[in-house]
């Protein structure tokens, strides 16, 4: 048998093992058992690996425009009140679907006109006021204490985008510094 031929039968070899291998882990997946009460809860809660975000909202914990309230011990009450105004401030869906309308018009290749444009700034002004809007009302509801632990929160976030930038901007540049300002060692 020529070198060819034998390079060939393998490769033809692992492409078919690799298809049958691809075929039979589908096959498994599709028939594996629903994942228990407590896997679910936590997928319905966080979300997949996929990116799914689950029942809860935008990958927020629910709280979709204000993601420092999960770190916040709120009342039930409170959760309510967060709620309705989420709910009282939803953008118009006839807006956002002429806004998506817009922009797959301008990824497929179609300049906007000034006017176009005009209107998507508008639009996301509009959005930018309601965000605020939406945090004010949110910010009125919550009690002296739980506003310092939001504020602390921001804060320690900031921090740690700080040091995440920095990590970043040293591991361009080559130095090993890691994000706590500790120098590790080199082996």
């Amino acid at each position: 048998m020529s070198f060819k031929n034998t390079f060939t039968s393998v490769i033809a070899s692992a492409i078919a093992l690799t298809a049958f291998a691809g075929l039979s882990y589908a096959q498994d997946a599709s028939a594996a058992p629903k994942a228990d009460g407590q896997k679910q809860e936590k997928l319905d809660r966080k979300g997949d690996r996929r990116g799914n975000m689950g029942r809860r909202g935008i990958g927020h914990g629910g709280h979709r425009g204000f993601p420092g309230l999960r770190a916040i011990q709120l009342t039930d009450a409170q959760k309510e009140q967060v709620r309705l105004i989420h709910e009282s401030n939803k953008p118009d869906a006839a807006a956002i679907e002429h806004m998506k309308a817009m922009r797959e018009s301008f990824k497929a290749g179609t300049t906007p006109t000034p006017e176009q444009k005009e209107q998507m700034k508008a639009m996301r002004e509009q959005r930018r006021a309601k965000a605020e809007s939406t945090r004010q009302q949110i910010l009125a509801i919550l009690t002296p204490e739980q506003r310092q632990q939001l504020d602390t929160r921001r804060t320690e976030m900031e921090k740690r985008m700080k040091d995440r930038k920095e990590f970043r901007k040293n591991r361009k540049t080559g130095d090993k510094i890691a994000p706590d300002g500790v120098k590790p060692s080199d082996n």
